[in-house]
């Protein structure tokens, strides 16, 4: 495929920019909109160009909750450049190993200040980023399968594993999401996460996409302020993820603060339990309520639940977006029927190019043409997904990413433990949870008490079973799809 200004999808999405078209920060009272917002994307380009950077080059924004950070990573991608969006407290705590892992050109964080890198990976302050004047400087031509950006999969600790997103890739799901959740061109998204996590930045790449605008606020430690600033700013949709909607039921005044212009809440990043869903559809009938899932790996999005029958198939993740096949294997990867548990696969555009510098991981998780979504899940008569847990590499409790095999080892360690099989479970508050399988040695007792002292506090644990034996595939691996079915 050639490459074309068309290819570039900041440059596709710049040129969908019309009069609705805003970023608003709330804690500064800050817009950009319309014109502004066009030549000021386009300003960033010229000012990383400006800086000796160009098409390919790597650069790492730190990203908060801002108008100015999402500006950044646009105008990095419509330069050709690769944006690494990360959080800016991540840059902070492990800046100098990110950016000797993507080997970045150029640093820019929140505030404007800007760093050149050297080859030791080590940066120099240029000091204030200025955007430059470019009201007529074209996005540069990128083909589709070009790489468009590195985004950190989501709720990692430390350096994070960082997925190589093409343009072609944003464009497929961006497009896919709009049509799911019938976005109009007035729309206002509320957004109360940055765009270095996948959730966050696919809000933005959607309403920009369709000419509407994003309101970035930080303050949900207090939801009330946050309620009144979707009615302030006349914001149509709120996108959270389950700990967000929890504190809405819980910690809120949802039910006193009408949201008569609100017309539909997006919910991603975990599973939510099925009675905070249904407050939501109670409290706030006029809104459509939207329950996602989805991978970094997969862009952003992989189905979504028509909001029309999120009563109906309370529970379910919905169906595939239009653009992508799934389907469900066993633990030695042939297809099941419907109703039967096993992992999800995905094909399709939005399936991501793999991890960056990861060969190993990339072949294992992305080989023969299917995304090995490493979720457990079956598929009903009528083709939702009903998402069951996952298998041995992660589980995300509250946010964050615990790798299962780390969990695996520390509880084989404990005394009277012989054996130890993980697994994840939903859970009401923390989203997902551990269920534990434990082969114990002979008169081990009090095991299961011992056993739950001996995790951190964050690892929620809703389950601790003593079992006399786990079961297995028969190339004698752990068989993580019956585990599943046992939990």
């Amino acid at each position: 495929m050639r490459s074309s200004e068309e290819g570039n999808f900041a440059g596709r999405l710049v040129r969908r920019l019309g009069e609705n078209s805003c970023l608003f920060d709330v804690a500064t009272e800050h817009a950009v909109s319309g014109r502004e917002l066009r030549n000021l994307i386009a300003g960033f380009a010229a000012g990383f160009l400006r800086a000796g950077l160009r098409p390919g080059d790597r650069v790492l924004i730190g990203c908060g909750l801002s108008s100015a950070s999402t500006m950044a990573y646009l105008g990095a991608m419509y330069a050709g450049l690769v944006p690494v969006p990360a959080e800016q407290r991540l840059l902070s705590s492990s800046g100098d190993l990110l950016l000797a892992k993507v080997r970045a050109k150029v640093v820019w964080t929140e505030g404007g200040s800007w760093r050149t890198a050297k080859s030791n990976g080590v940066s120099q302050i240029q000091g204030n980023f200025a955007p430059q004047d470019a009201q007529s400087l074209p996005a540069m031509p990128r083909a589709e399968q070009d790489l468009a950006a590195l985004m950190p999969t989501s709720g990692s600790t430390g350096v994070p594993r960082l997925v190589m997103v093409s343009h072609g890739n944003l464009r497929a799901n961006t497009e896919a999401i709009i049509r799911s959740q019938h976005l109009g061109t007035d729309e206002r998204a509320m957004l109360v996460m940055p765009v270095s996590y996948c959730f966050g930045a696919s809000v933005v790449h959607t309403h920009l996409y369709q000419g509407g605008g994003v309101v970035f606020d930080s303050r949900f430690m207090f939801p009330d302020k946050v309620l009144h600033a979707i009615n302030t700013y006349g914001c149509t949709t709120f996108a959270g993820v389950p700990v967000v909607y929890n504190i809405l039921v819980r910690r809120s005044n949802l039910k006193s603060l009408p949201l008569p212009g609100l017309r539909r809440f997006l919910q991603a990043g975990g599973a939510l339990a099925t009675e905070t869903i249904q407050a939501i559809c109670n409290i706030v009938p006029t809104a459509e309520f939207f329950v996602m899932y989805g991978q970094t790996e997969a862009t952003a999005r992989i189905s979504s639940m028509p909001a029309t029958h999120v009563r109906e198939k309370l529970g379910s993740a919905g169906l595939p977006l239009d653009n992508v096949e799934v389907r469900i294997v066993d633990d030695e990867g042939r297809e099941l029927p419907k109703g039967q548990i096993g992992e999800i696969q995905v094909r399709g555009p939005s399936v991501c190019l793999g991890y960056f510098d990861d060969p190993e991981s990339t072949g294992r998780k992305f080989g023969d043409g299917w995304l090995k979504t490493g979720d457990f899940a079956c598929c009903d008569d009528d083709g939702y997904l009903w998402i069951k847990g996952r298998t041995d590499e992660f589980i995300k409790i509250r946010g964050f990413r615990v790798s299962i095999g780390e969990v695996e080892a520390r509880v084989a360690t404990i005394p009277g433990v012989s054996e130890c099989a993980a697994t994840a479970v939903q859970h009401p508050e923390a989203g997902e949870a551990l269920a534990l399988f434990i082969v114990a040695e002979q008169d081990a007792a009090d095991l299961t008490e011992r056993v739950r002292h001996a995790l951190p506090p964050q690892w929620t644990c809703a389950s601790v079973n003593v079992v006399s034996e786990l079961p297995r595939t028969p190339s004698g691996k752990i068989a993580r799809s019956q585990l599943q079915t046992m939990a």
